[in-house]
């Protein structure tokens, strides 16, 4: 899984729930059941990313609001500067990634905005 991608298991749980495997088939000697109706799309959830950021354990002692690093560490991802720089990669940073603090403060906003298209509530102030 990507970096990204694990970012937003953490945040959206619920999305691995797609993931999860169908119901068992009823077996061949049961009845056969009336065509059902097509079930209605699940609703979109939407999260508070701020809320459940700040609800986490060690979230009071992390600066995850402005650094990606303490943003990683409170969701218990990698956040190496090996890591930070695949998770650059993954989301085009065009920009030297030598220069660690631009490329972090860039991260950040990037993975907030991201959340925010993804269905997440995250203040503006927060994203691009």
């Amino acid at each position: 899984m990507s970096i990204f991608g694990s970012i937003l298991s953490k945040i959206f749980p619920s999305a691995n729930a797609a993931n999860a495997p169908a119901a068992a088939p009823a077996p061949a000697d049961a009845p056969a059941a009336a065509p059902a109706a097509a079930a209605p799309p699940p609703a979109i959830t939407v999260v508070d990313v701020e809320a459940l950021l700040d609800g986490m354990p060690g979230a009071s002692s992390l600066n995850w609001r402005t650094s990606i690093v303490d943003l990683m560490k409170l969701l218990g991802l990698d956040s190496s500067l090996d890591a930070r720089k695949q998770l650059a990669a993954e989301l085009s940073y065009g920009s030297d990634t030598s220069d660690s603090a631009k490329m972090n403060i860039w991260l950040h906003r990037q993975v907030m905005t991201k959340l925010a298209a993804n269905g997440g509530k995250v203040p503006a102030e927060l994203r691009d």
